[in-house]
């Protein structure tokens, strides 16, 4: 579902460019561009604390080549900046993230702030997506909302690896976080969106919440499988998330249609069998503008035979009418361990062999002292135009 912005909105686009002496590039063209991403976390990351770190750390990635950051924005049932929405929904006490309200900082300003400065393009990312929290029975927003909880075959939180789900098929919680996407494009100067594993997605052991099945039973008519993977049911789940995709695509373009809406799911097709996300589906629906798989794999084999996997994925099943700017998801750092330059040497000229045009790092702190100043040997020997 594709909504055209009006014509107001694409003039002030046009009108908040900083620079008047260039024409102002078409997002195709932006889109054609290599991407050369890294996402910033507020966890086991301390450069979204205070202002004047997020200004070394940005001026550092702009010196190393990088053009694009993903700073988090949703996490943990909290929103990193404050949200008149979370005020609205849940109480002031829970308007934002309690750390960055006791440190009286908006983390996503400063990025964009010192970001402009640098011309680094900012795409928020909104984490935990359909998920509520971790480890905390779901939160407070399930406290609050009980009947959002998706629900598992026993009737209990759907729960998996630790992280609680909202139901992604209740239209109320669809809304949420659409309202969510919206009140962040409207009130900061971005340059799109991006979900990720858990945006659009919700675990496929769902679907049994009082509402969902009934669902179900009204749209098929047929009774709701004791076996969540069944085929029927896990397709019809998975086309419900689809058609978000397809809304949140439309929220977003209808404010701009120059924001560039950035998918970044887990590897097909076990993103669809484990967290119903198909995304080929989201290809042939014209859903997003950049696709960036998870390529998340410790070994150098690993990630080829992956990469060969969703390559050919997105060639089957890309749009013809639009640009859809592919690009690999390569993991760098998680908790002590490391993919140093040997790796990602190897990784980026297996990118190039296979035609992708470009890459988002994760996170941040795997790029400097951590891990041997990834960041000079990629500015040193790739990313130096």
């Amino acid at each position: 579902m594709k909504i055209v912005a009006n014509i107001l909105v694409i003039g002030l686009f046009f009108l908040s460019c900083t620079n008047n002496n260039q024409p102002v590039p078409t997002l195709d063209t932006v889109l054609q561009e290599d991407l050369r991403g890294v996402w910033l976390t507020n966890i086991d990351s301390e450069i979204l604390f205070d202002s004047n770190r997020t200004k070394e750390a940005l001026t550092k990635l702009k010196n190393s080549g990088f053009n694009t950051v993903y700073p988090v924005v949703w996490n943990d049932g909290y929103t990193l900046y404050p949200s008149e929405l979370m005020r609205r929904e849940f109480g002031e006490a829970f308007e934002q993230d309690t750390l960055f309200a006791s440190l009286g900082i908006d983390p996503l300003q400063n990025v964009i702030t010192h970001a402009r400065a640098l011309n680094l393009k900012v795409i928020p990312w909104f984490e935990f997506g359909f998920s509520s929290s971790y480890n905390q029975q779901g939160g407070h927003i399930l406290a609050s909302k009980p009947e959002w909880a998706a629900r598992n075959q026993e009737g209990g939180i759907l729960t998996k690896n630790g992280f609680e789900w909202m139901n992604a098929l209740h239209p109320e919680v669809q809304q949420f976080l659409l309202n969510m996407v919206q009140e962040v494009i409207s009130t900061y100067d971005v340059d799109g969106i991006q979900g990720d594993d858990r945006l659009p997605a919700m675990p496929s052991e769902g679907g049994y919440s009082r509402f969902t099945k009934e669902l179900y039973v009204q749209e098929t008519g047929n009774t709701v499988p004791e076996d969540p993977l069944a085929p029927a049911f896990l397709e019809w789940k998975a086309d419900k998330l689809s058609q978000f995709a397809q809304d949140l695509y439309g929220t977003v373009k209808a404010y701009n249609e120059h924001l560039i809406v950035s998918l970044a799911p887990s590897v097909y097709p076990w993103s669809k069998e484990q967290y119903l996300q198909d995304w080929s589906q989201w290809l042939r629906d014209g859903s997003m503008d950049e696709l960036i798989p998870q390529n998340y794999r410790w070994d150098i084999t690993a990630y080829q035979n992956t990469l060969n996997v969703i390559k050919a994925e997105y060639d089957q099943h890309k749009p013809a009418d639009k640009t859809v700017r592919f690009a690999s998801g390569i993991i760098i750092k998680a908790g002590k361990r490391f993919n140093d330059y040997s790796y990602v040497k190897q990784a980026l000229q297996m990118n190039r062999e296979a035609g992708v045009e470009g890459e988002v790092y994760f996170f941040y702190e795997g790029l400097f002292e951590q891990n041997g100043y990834l960041a000079d040997s990629l500015k040193l020997n790739h990313y130096h135009q």
